[in-house]
């Protein structure tokens, strides 16, 4: 047999996955046009029915997406990715203010929906203070043991700490660094069958873990990955000159590292995307919240 002819078919063959593979965005809109100003790092709960943000001067509000009523949380400053929901269906939260000493103090709390009042949690401490949520409630992770937990078995979590990622299963923590990043690691997150964990490395960007610390893939330098479901994650994949951003768009991965398409243009300037109920929700530079769905086809 030819021997171009056999190149051409075996470059066909390992083809056809990414050709039998396409997304159809079925529907894009607005939320809260007219209602709230620019509006930020929005984080879904799981059924994707209620919707965290924080605003531009960094109040924390929710919307719910059944009543169309929007909540707010708190007006003290919580800064990005410092809110999210818990498994108990609370908003566990930090707060930061400077002290007359001018650092940076951070205050855990955690706000109830059914009686819509804030609980103090942890007390307001200099260093970092980490707002997790877990599968049977939430936790507050600080330094000292100066953190909180909901209740004795949260269920399972994941969170990081400079170059290490924890996750608690059955009420075991493990402790994994897979791949060097000098510059730490963020953004963990477990995937809904809580048999994963993706999270970012500084310089070698999305790795998907098991629960033993495995690395199973490495899905490119990509921020802010999050579960659509068990199979793929939405991503954000920004550029900058070193002052500001040139251009930022989402991005649909598989979770195995074999496939991945755009949800929109990098000159869409769309960001920090959040996955729940199969809604993706984000934002843009400018702070206007957009909801999308798909279909996967396979």
């Amino acid at each position: 047999m030819d021997k171009k002819f056999i190149m051409m078919l075996l470059a066909t063959v390992m083809l056809l996955p990414a050709m039998g593979q396409e997304v159809e965005v079925t529907s894009q809109r607005r939320l809260l046009e007219g209602v709230e100003g620019p509006a930020y790092y929005p984080v879904l709960n799981e059924a994707g029915n209620r919707l965290l943000f924080v605003t531009e001067d960094g109040a924390l509000k929710y919307h719910d997406f059944i009543d169309g009523v929007t909540t707010v949380v708190t007006r003290d400053y919580v800064a990005g990715n410092d809110a999210c929901w818990g498994g108990d269906g609370k908003v566990y939260y930090v707060t930061q203010e400077v002290g007359e000493d001018r650092l940076v103090y951070r205050t855990g709390q955690c706000f109830d929906a059914l009686t819509g009042k804030s609980t103090l949690l942890t007390e307001p401490q200099h260093g970092a203070v980490r707002a997790v949520p877990a599968t049977r409630g939430g936790a507050l992770k600080a330094p000292g043991g100066k953190g909180y937990n909901s209740s004795s078995d949260i269920g399972s979590a994941t969170w990081t700490e400079g170059s290490h990622v924890h996750v608690t299963v059955g009420g075991e923590e493990r402790v994994f660094s897979p791949v060097n990043s000098w510059a730490g690691y963020l953004w963990a997150s477990l995937s809904p069958d809580g048999r994963r964990v993706a999270f970012f490395a500084a310089g070698k960007g999305i790795v998907v873990i098991d629960l033993r610390g495995q690395v199973l893939a490495m899905l490119g330098n990509y921020e802010m990955p999050c579960w659509y479901n068990n199979d793929y994650l939405v991503a954000q994949n920004a550029k900058d000159d070193g002052h500001q951003f040139t251009s930022s768009q989402l991005l649909l991965l598989k979770a195995d590292g074999t496939w991945q398409t755009e949800l929109t243009k990098p000159a869409s300037m769309t960001m920090q995307p959040t996955c729940g109920g199969g809604k993706i929700v984000y934002t843009s530079i400018d702070g206007l919240l957009y909801e999308m769905t798909i279909n996967i086809h396979e």
